[in-house]
């Protein structure tokens, strides 16, 4: 859907010697005010590759004390003016050279997230990387673009209303994307003015530091863009709560989502951006014209990026009349349409999941979709050979009932279900009986149906006859418990400015 080119082929032995030549020189520390440094207690944690088990690198683990610093270098830079006070075209060349940068040294980016989540090499060189610069490049557009309003008032007043960047931003970025969502984030504070702390997730840091010294290395001020690795639950709430930072941005779980906002009340009713959650629906109607491509879209939309997907389409409603053929076309294509192996080999589709503990929880799932009454079509199980690490075969499960704990609960793996409807308004019913909703996809060739159906979805985004599709311009976000935020569009950047309103009493002279 980005239009990226597909770059040179390269072969497993060169991915693995890009791998090695990466992981001797890994950067492990802090980047706080345009330097690595130490975590202040020097606790450490340790990245595990996922297709093997073994350690790839001992990261420092930044705590409270080190949030500390580096919000009070960000806002000692914000204060200065050093970048929020930046002249807009200054600031967007910065910002370009940025995205340069990034392309630059796509294949080291690109192994480093590889070996820390186990991304797929192909889907790293190809989409990952590529999509973060141009993430980078239209935020740094939109700088511009940023305008404010003139209200009409009586003929003695001037009403005017402008926008600033808040200050200090803190970031809370999640491991299934880990350069990419992190780039959703921080492009549209830095875009705006803003300074940014972002606390990376600690499954996968090591591509988040290497962007912070780009950063740096583009021209980017330093104590601008920092990088604090740690835990979650010590360095990330630290960064929630802290006094000294107006905004705070989390993309990951809703359970961790709502403690956002726990957090910003207890400190300083920092505005809160939120990106959690999903369960969304693709509806498949009897009309839909093409069934080779629909199908095709189910496939993808699930077991895509081994179905660590907040929006993944992990419930396929199937109108009843084209439910068995359906079924039939899934299980042909499906099962051998992404193959597990080492995420090294650009041969390979499907990665392991991020850590033996993912794997555990998909694979309890799959185990109560059975004992729940679903029927397991294919997969649920570690592929052979593979057990060393943490994957799971592509999985589909029909019979499946919308009450089912599959079809409730965020899986975020590999794990599609397939529930029967019949007519409009029971797939409307069906999709919209969940606390989740980022994004739908409606299949059918009438007009009538698919407008009824984006009208009555209750769903941040919906695609006709496709899924996930789209472009920089299309908001990303969610409703429910999916979150609030808007990411991707200039509205993102704008979500990163805060209003401020002029009253002038003018003269009668």
């Amino acid at each position: 859907n980005l239009k990226i080119p597909a770059v040179m082929h390269i072969d497993s032995k060169a991915c693995h010697a890009a791998a090695d030549a990466a992981a001797s020189k890994l950067e492990t520390r802090l980047f706080i005010d345009g330097a690595y440094v130490d975590a202040a207690d020097g606790d450490r944690f340790t990245v595990i590759n996922p297709a093997t088990g073994a350690p790839v690198a001992e990261m420092h683990a930044g705590n409270e004390k080190d949030i500390d610093r580096a919000v009070a270098a960000a806002l000692k830079a914000f204060k200065s003016g050093v970048w929020s006070k930046m002249e807009p075209r200054t600031r967007m060349e910065v910002l370009y050279r940025f995205a340069d940068l990034v392309e630059a040294n796509t294949h080291e980016l690109a192994v480093l997230d590889t070996l820390a989540m186990g991304k797929p090499i192909s889907d790293m060189l190809e989409t990952d990387v590529p999509a973060v610069a141009q993430c980078i490049r239209f935020m740094a557009e939109c700088i511009d673009k940023i305008d404010g309003r003139v209200t009409n008032t009586a003929a003695d007043v001037m009403h005017f209303v402008i926008r600033e960047p808040y200050g200090v931003v803190g970031a809370i970025s999640p491991w299934n994307y880990p350069m990419l969502m992190a780039a959703w984030q921080f492009a549209p504070a830095l875009a705006a003015g803003n300074s940014v702390v972002l606390n990376p997730a600690e499954e996968a840091p090591l591509s988040c530091i290497r962007l912070a010294e780009l950063f740096v290395e583009a021209g980017g001020p330093a104590g601008v863009f920092n990088v604090v690795n740690g835990i979650g639950e010590v360095a990330g709430q630290a960064l929630a709560r802290h006094n000294d930072v107006a905004k705070i941005s989390f993309t990951g779980s809703t359970e961790v989502g709502k403690l956002m906002l726990v957090y910003a009340g207890q400190s300083n009713m920092k505005r809160v951006s939120l990106e959690c959650g999903g369960k969304s629906p693709q509806i498949f109607m009897a009309d839909l014209g093409d069934l080779d491509a629909a199908v095709e879209a189910a496939i993808g939309g699930i077991f895509s990026n081994m179905g660590e997907v907040c929006s993944a389409s992990s419930r396929l409603l199937v109108d009843r009349k084209i439910h068995d053929d359906f079924i039939a076309k899934f299980r042909a294509s499906g099962e051998a349409a992404f193959t597990p192996g080492d995420p090294l080999d650009p041969d390979t589709t499907m990665g392991p999941l991020v850590t033996k503990q993912a794997q555990s929880r998909v694979l309890t799932y799959i185990d109560k979709g059975k004992k729940e009454g679903a029927t397991l079509a294919f997969g649920g199980a570690v592929p052979p050979g593979l057990e060393s690490g943490a994957f799971v075969s592509p999985t589909l499960f029909t019979d499946v009932a919308n009450t089912m704990t599959i079809a409730r609960e965020e899986i975020f793996g590999p794990v599609a279900s397939v529930i029967p409807f019949d007519g409009v308004e029971e797939a409307l019913a069906i999709a919209n009986d969940t606390i989740y909703v980022l994004g739908a996809g409606v299949w059918t060739r009438d007009l009538d149906t698919a407008m009824r159906m984006v009208k009555g979805l209750e769903s941040g985004r919906v695609w006709v006859n496709t899924y996930d599709a789209g472009d920089m311009t299309q908001p990303f976000g969610g409703v429910k418990q999916s979150g609030n935020a808007k990411d991707n569009c200039m509205d993102s950047v704008k979500s990163y400015l805060q209003e401020k309103s002029a009253w002038i009493q003018l003269s009668d002279d």
